[in-house]
């Protein structure tokens, strides 16, 4: 039954972007070859009838997303944040796409509620509003406890949402594995690990539970920060269906003129909005990737307000020293060294030539530091970056592009704030303290330390595994016929080591 109901509703989607005017720009934004375009318009221009209109008044691809439903709105706003798959242009149109669907009905809201916390609404809240937003996946109400008074904003998933997105999510894999068949240059995107990622954003944010952990995580690493506030969780009203945080007062990151009104000043918020980002991805390697002006107010004090946490990205230390690396090197205009961070870290194949690639960094680096202070952007530094590496066989690095797109959307509200702003001037210090942190003798101590501790951990049982192990080549006969008898003592040697942190280890740490 799948196969039959991923094509028709491959199908219908075809039909619905050629109806509104969407399959061309599309098809145009990925640059498709011929084979796509014509498999494109057999799909969809015969079967248009099959379409849904969509409203007029929107851009093209925001129309047909909009009417496809939930699972192609929220696939659209995360390929706004991929301008190096879609375009510039229908990564711009795709942002538009944050709350584009009517609410669902009170009445529907109050059951998810109630059947979630196992007692009536008016048990939980003594005031309960109408939706105060509506996207994709949930809505927002506006509430009053009934514990303390103290107003709370409770997030309540669509009814029936996952099982809809699961049936879309097929369609989507079938059509990537499709591109793939019909477009083999496509595989460097990796259109179905796309996908993939997209199937687990999704899936994280139709458990409230998981979104619930990430703010509480996220809360932890950034308590310190100074003049950035997160919403409290509260945990007894939240659920695998409905989130209840604090309600938090300000006035949207978008609105240039109210700002102004307050007597805030925007060049402030704007620096210090792209030096949190950077230091969330950097210092903690788990940052806020769906930071566009809906998810950030500004406070009467004017600290920074961020909610929203359904999308949350995640790096591990290894990939941050290697990104903060990269940026440094660009800062630096040190493109030897970038190249060589290329290689060293296995992105580039090692039978490429590094002065040709440090080469080809030059083109894309000394460009942007002839431009003003409104055109430098680091986001175009990484797309461009992207586009030499591919030159050189570099595969698609997952991890980087979702810190690269976060980038985008960050660097987008930082100059709509102050178009002024320059970005490398702002980032430098943010990647240059990260860089002492975690690259110099500091951090090699750090890592020997932890290095121990792991050796400590594993104390008691480091004495038999060495021994076991090294007698085992010991007594090889490999070892007897292809080696000198030097080799058997550094042998011995090795085992008293292993022997001696084993034992002493556990005493230290």
């Amino acid at each position: 039954m799948r196969g039959p109901h991923n094509i028709f509703r491959l199908i219908r989607t075809g039909a619905t972007l050629e109806r509104t005017g969407a399959m061309n720009i599309i098809l145009s934004a990925y640059k498709a070859p011929w084979r796509v375009r014509l498999v494109a318009k057999v799909i969809g221009w015969p079967f248009q009838w099959l379409g849904y209109k969509g409203d007029p008044s929107m851009p093209p691809a925001t129309r047909a997303l909009t009417a496809l439903g939930p699972a192609y709105i929220k696939f659209g706003q995360i390929l706004s944040t991929r301008p190096d798959v879609v375009g510039n242009e229908l990564a711009a149109q795709m942002r538009v796409l944050q709350d584009k669907l009517p609410p669902f009905p009170m009445i529907e809201a109050q059951k998810m509620i109630e059947a979630e916390l196992g007692q009536p609404l008016s048990e939980s809240f003594k005031e309960f509003s109408e939706p105060v937003a509506a996207a994709s996946i949930a809505q927002v109400h506006r509430a009053k406890l009934v514990s303390d008074g103290s107003v709370v904003a409770v997030k309540v998933l669509r009814p029936g949402i996952e099982k809809a997105f699961q049936r879309d999510i097929d369609a989507f894999y079938f059509a990537a594995k499709m591109v793939e068949i019909l477009a083999p240059s496509s595989r460097r995107l990796r259109p179905v690990e796309v996908i993939q990622h997209f199937e687990g954003v999704v899936l994280g944010e139709l458990d409230l539970r998981l979104e619930s952990s990430s703010a509480g995580e996220f809360a932890k690493n950034t308590e310190k920060d100074v003049g950035f506030q997160l919403p409290k969780v509260n945990w007894s009203l939240s659920g695998k269906n409905i989130m209840t945080l604090d309600w938090v007062e300000g006035i949207s990151a978008g609105d240039n003129k109210a700002l102004d009104a307050a007597g805030h000043s925007r060049k402030n918020i704007s620096e210090r909005i792209l030096q949190l980002f950077l230091k969330h991805a950097l210092r903690d390697g788990f940052f806020h990737a769906d930071l566009h002006q809906g998810n950030l107010k500004i406070s009467s004090n004017g600290d920074i307000i961020a909610y929203d946490f359904g999308i949350m990205g995640r790096i591990d230390e290894y990939t941050r020293r290697v990104y903060a690396e990269i940026l440094f090197g660009f800062i630096r205009r040190d493109y030897k060294r970038v190249a060589e961070v290329h290689f060293e870290a296995g992105y580039v194949p090692a039978d490429k030539d590094v002065d040709e690639f440090a080469q080809a960094l030059r083109a894309v680096g000394e460009p942007i530091f002839g431009m003003d202070a409104t055109q430098i952007s680091m986001g175009r530094v990484l797309t461009y970056l992207f586009n030499v590496t591919e030159q050189f066989g570099m595969e698609t690095r997952t991890e980087l592009i979702l810190l690269q797109r976060t980038m985008v959307v960050v660097e987008g509200v930082a100059r709509s704030l102050h178009p002024q702003i320059n970005i490398w001037e702002v980032a430098s210090p943010i990647v240059q303290d990260y860089i002492k942190e975690s690259i110099g003798p500091k951090a090699l101590a750090k890592d020997l330390l932890s290095t121990l501790r792991v050796l400590a951990r594993f104390g008691p049982k480091l004495p038999q595994l060495a021994e076991a192990a090294l007698i085992r080549t010991y007594n090889s006969p490999q070892l007897d016929r292809k080696h000198p008898r030097a080799l058997k003592r550094w042998v011995l040697l090795a085992l008293i080591v292993g022997l001696f942190v084993g034992w002493f280890a556990p005493h230290f740490f």
